[in-house]
């Protein structure tokens, strides 16, 4: 397999949708907690993006085996198309998969064993997303499962393996007792902020699904729209482009995060000018990237003024 091939494969270009909540979980853990652990944020962050490359390969690659449609198959489907091998393509789901579950083990015995639980919640999530008789994708819940696993699942557990234990959450385990603890504080203002990813990660989901709609009838894919409807889908679509900001507002307003983190409204004109193009026409090739934009500006946004909060504490 070429790199070419394999980056098509996984779909690199998408994996945007996994770093920006990475980043704003670990800028959360400095501009709250002024902590910060280099080792186990490389650690999670390789462990994070070859999962997520995991997920894609095996997306592809159940779409590819489940296909009824023959054109999809052999000229869209990028094993198809590049004449990938399958067994190819599962050994290389099962190495990548290997050393991830491996570097998330380091990671549950260089902090707590509650990491196994948030990880492995996530690991279930992902795999079975578009894997066994009943993948969740062949339900109308990927916008869902995709901004919970996510848009929360990741900054949580960015921000988890950053900061000292028991400082975010934790679990004490005496049989037959079993403690959970946490600052609620922090939990509740990491939601907030986590708003804004989960919106615009389930945004790029909604608009792939109102953008394939007719090829998603053509191979019995049951996706949100098709049950919305496009006009509600629309609607949809535009208030999961803005919740982040009123959750960025609300959190500055009742004193969770400092007035610097408002710089992420400067993003706000972007998000308005390509969720607008969206609306007007949903395609694949001409306005899909609209919806990557949009995530790329808004969590961009975020993260910068997470720093700026960081750095006004510090200075």
């Amino acid at each position: 397999m070429t790199l070419a091939a394999f980056l098509e494969l996984v779909e690199a270009r998408t994996k945007l949708a996994s770093i920006l909540p990475c980043a704003v979980g670990v800028l959360f853990a400095a501009a709250y907690f002024d902590q910060l652990n280099a080792l186990n944020t490389g650690l999670f962050f390789v462990a994070m993006l070859l999962f997520d490359m995991t997920t894609t390969a095996i997306n592809n690659l159940m779409d590819y085996q489940k296909a009824q449609s023959p054109t999809y198959r052999d000229q869209t489907n990028v094993i198809g198309r590049m004449q990938l091998a399958p067994a190819t393509v599962r050994r290389l789901i099962v190495s990548m998969l290997t050393v991830a579950s491996l570097l998330g083990l380091v990671l549950v015995w260089r902090t707590q064993w509650l990491l196994l639980v948030l990880g492995g919640a996530c690991f279930v999530v992902g795999i079975f997303y578009t894997f066994g008789p009943l993948p969740l994708s062949r339900f109308p819940l990927g916008e869902v499962f995709s901004g919970v696993v996510m848009g929360l699942g990741i900054p949580v557990i960015a921000a988890f393996v950053n900061v000292s234990n028991g400082a975010l959450i934790q679990a004490r385990w005496a049989w037959p007792e079993l403690v959970i603890a946490g600052n609620w504080n922090a939990l509740l203002t990491l939601g907030l902020v986590c708003v804004t990813p989960m919106a615009t990660i389930a945004n790029v989901m909604l608009a792939n699904n109102l953008s394939d709609l007719a090829e998603d009838l053509a191979n019995h894919r049951h996706t949100l729209p098709m049950y919305l409807g496009r006009r509600w889908s629309l609607w949809l679509y535009q208030g999961l482009a803005y919740v982040g900001y009123a959750a960025l507002l609300l959190a500055v307003g009742f004193g969770l995060l400092g007035w610097p983190v408002l710089a992420a409204f400067g993003s706000l004109p972007w998000v308005i000018a390509n969720t607008r193009r969206f609306v007007r026409r949903q395609d694949k090739r001409l306005t899909f990237h609209t919806a990557i934009k949009t995530l790329v500006a808004a969590n961009g946004g975020l993260i910068l003024g997470l720093a700026l909060d960081w750095g006004w504490q510090v200075w």
